[in-house]
């Protein structure tokens, strides 16, 4: 069986029963309910002699002596690895793309893919955009400033402009700077930064580079970050009030450390890096993240890293209570995902659940 090998055919059947059950009703789940759902007609007895193995072993609980049993956080974790993600409907497809693509930049499409999975889910969407090297050079803009500083603006073939100011150690003129970025323009238009940067590297090492002024302003100005991109990646979250409907049995107290913990970006920043680092495309899910936080205890997140054709690295995932519908936030992701890696629908690599 997926995950642990010590358990039996019958007893894997049974407590994904029982967790599929407690999915929907929140309730503790009775043997006596799993007896009814199944078709061998095996009996609310040995249901519950294998429910209590189970909970000897750590994957149910017991909340009252009379009570049913509740899966633990061990229980999902293992559920997990053998859940496959829900297809969406082709219309749902259609829309989603055309969402997507009515996007001007990478960071809005980013933007816009939280919104897109708090509307499939009803929880919580996080979704940053990291620039990287692997963007296309449209253009640059250079205009001098006061005390010797000089304003770059940097525009990409995904619309993104990036603006940032180079402290120079000496002011250069401004018919300096006109042929500066006029040969920046005419040589490397179209050239990913990493391909300019490893080609201005050469350049620098080349002998004739000395004896050329002009290059060595470029060059400087390489130095100083002309070509920089590596930005803080901007983190958009949605629907943190949807938290609110549901039961995570925490204390007002805790709850309100959840909500500060939320709004804190950079803790975001960390939870999509410390969970989502595995290879572009691979869907990834955690279960319990006390790791990160105490108050994120009872919340599981379900997300992927993707390589985009902007040249982003992008991280999209869905925040939500351990008690969640796996297999529908699964496909979800999955889905937005490969809108943001294939815009032309090519399929994502196969997935892997940790």
């Amino acid at each position: 069986m997926p995950g642990d090998e010590s358990l039996s055919v019958r007893e894997y059947e049974i407590l994904s029963a029982a967790i599929r059950e407690y999915i929907e009703t929140g309730e503790p789940v009775a043997s006596r309910s799993l007896s009814k759902r199944r078709k061998d007609g095996l009996s609310a007895a040995s249901i519950r002699n294998a429910m209590a193995d189970l909970a000897d072993r750590g994957y149910l609980s017991q909340p009252h002596t009379s009570a049913g049993r509740i899966p633990t956080e061990k229980a999902f974790r293992y559920y997990v690895r053998s859940a496959v993600a829900s297809r969406i409907s082709l219309a749902e497809a259609q829309r989603i793309r055309l969402e997507l693509g009515g996007a001007e930049t990478a960071e809005q499409r980013v933007g816009l893919s939280s919104h897109i999975l708090v509307e499939m889910t009803r929880n919580v969407a996080i979704a940053a955009a990291q620039p990287t090297a692997g963007q296309i050079l449209d253009q640059i803009e250079l205009v001098p400033l006061t005390d010797g500083r000089l304003l770059a603006v940097l525009v990409t073939r995904d619309h993104s402009v990036r603006n940032r100011v180079l402290d120079l150690d000496h002011p250069i003129a401004q018919e300096e700077l006109i042929s500066i970025r006029n040969y920046v323009n005419h040589h490397f238009a179209g050239w990913t930064i990493s391909q300019i940067r490893q080609e201005l590297l050469r350049r620098m090492d080349a002998e004739r580079a000395a004896y050329d002024a002009m290059m060595r302003r470029l060059l400087m100005l390489y130095g100083k970050g002309l070509l920089d991109v590596n930005d803080p990646p901007a983190i958009h979250m949605e629907g943190a009030a949807n938290l609110f409907g549901i039961d995570l049995q925490l204390t007002r107290e805790k709850m309100r450390d959840l909500f500060r913990a939320l709004e804190e970006k950079k803790r975001l920043v960390t939870l999509l890096d410390r969970l989502l680092d595995s290879a572009s495309g691979e869907l990834q899910v955690q279960v319990g993240l006390e790791a990160v936080h105490p108050s994120m205890k009872p919340l599981c997140l379900i997300g992927l890293a993707v390589e985009m054709p902007s040249g982003h690295t992008a991280k999209i995932a869905v925040l939500g209570p351990v008690r969640m519908h796996y297999e529908r936030v699964m496909g979800a992701v999955l889905h937005i995902g490969q809108s943001l890696a294939n815009p032309s629908g090519a399929a994502v690599p196969p997935s892997s659940i940790c």
